[in-house]
C-alpha cells in the first residue's frame, strides 16, 4: 500500500497496516495510526522515545536499523505511536501525501515533528512551517550521528536545519515582513509598530497628550491603543507594559 492510499484511509477515519507503521517487524505488531493523545512520559532511562513514518518499506527499514542501534532511542511500536516525543518522517520529497501525513501529525501536540527528505524544493518551507516541522535532514546527509542529533535536538525543544535552507527562511521571514506586515502596519512580534511606539514612548516618560502629539493620534486613540495591549497581553498597567516589552526585545 502507497503512503497515498495510507492517508486516505487515516482522512476517512480507517485504520490500514502499510508502509506508513513506525517500526515493522514481529517485534512490533500493530495496524494502528497515530491520534492525538496526552503527553507522552519519558522514556524508560531517560531514552527518547521515537516514532518512524516512511512512504516505503526500504526507507522505513533502513531508517529503524539506523536508530535501533543507539542506546538513547526507544522505537515506538505502532499501535503506541501517540506517545513518541519525537515523530520522524522519511519521504523522497514534500508532496502530497507528505503534506497530509505532517498535518495529521500536527494535531498530536504531544510530538515533535521531524523530516528526513530526498528533495527539497524551496517552495515546500512554508508548508514545513505551517505543518510545525522543527527540523530538516537531507538523506544524502542522513548517517547514524546526524539522525540521533536531529531527533537529541527535538526531544529539547531545539530546532534543525541545513545551512542553506536556514538562510532561504530568514529570507523568507524577511520577504514576509516587508511585503505583507509593513504595508499593514504589523510586525512579527506581539505588538504592532503602533503600539511598540506608544509604549517606547510611555517608557521615555511621556504621558497621554504628549505621545498624541508625537504620533499624530488622539489622545482617545492612545489610551485606547495602550488599554488594548494591556487587555491582551494580560498587563496591569503602562509600568508593567514597559517592562513586558523590554524583556521581550520588542522595544
Amino acid at each position: 500500500m502507497t503512503m497515498t492510499e495510507v492517508m486516505k484511509t487515516a482522512a476517512a477515519g480507517g485504520r490500514s497496516r502499510g508502509p506508513t507503521a513506525p517500526v515493522p517487524g514481529p517485534e512490533h505488531p500493530g495496524d494502528g495510526t497515530p491520534t492525538a493523545a496526552p503527553a507522552p512520559a519519558p522514556a524508560p532511562g531517560g531514552r527518547i522515545s521515537v516514532a518512524v513514518y516512511a512512504e516505503d518499506l526500504i526507507l522505513q527499514t533502513g531508517m529503524v536499523h539506523q536508530l535501533r542501534l543507539r542506546p538513547e532511542i526507544e522505537l515506538i511500536p505502532e499501535e503506541e505511536a501517540d506517545r513518541a516525543q519525537v515523530s520522524l518522517v522519511v519521504v523522497d520529497m514534500v508532496n502530497e501525501p507528505a503534506v497530509q501525513l505532517l498535518h495529521r501529525l500536527q494535531r498530536n501536540t504531544s510530538t515533535r515533528t521531524g523530516l528526513v527528505v530526498g528533495f527539497f524544493e524551496t517552495g515546500a518551507l512554508q508548508t514545513l512551517i505551517e505543518y510545525g516541522v522543527a527540523a530538516v535532514l537531507r538523506r544524502g546527509e542522513a548517517d547514524q550521528d546526524r539522525l540521533v542529533h536531529l531527533v537529541t535536538a527535538l526531544a529539547k525543544g531545539e530546532g534543525v536545519l541545513p545551512g542553506d535552507l536556514l538562510g532561504k527562511l530568514l529570507s523568507h521571514v524577511s520577504s514576509l515582513h516587508r511585503t505583507v506586515l509593513d504595508p499593514r502596519g504589523l510586525s512579527l512580534s506581539t505588538l504592532t509598530a503602533r503600539e511598540a511606539e506608544m509604549i517606547r514612548l510611555v517608557s521615555e516618560g511621556y504621558g497621554t497628550a504628549e505621545i498624541a502629539q508625537k504620533t499624530s493620534y488622539s489622545e482617545r486613540t492612545v489610551k485606547n491603543v495602550l488599554h488594548e495591549v494591556a487587555t491582551r497581553l494580560e498587563l496591569r498597567n503602562r509600568a508593567h507594559a514597559v517592562g513586558y516589552a523590554m524583556r521581550h526585545g520588542l522595544i
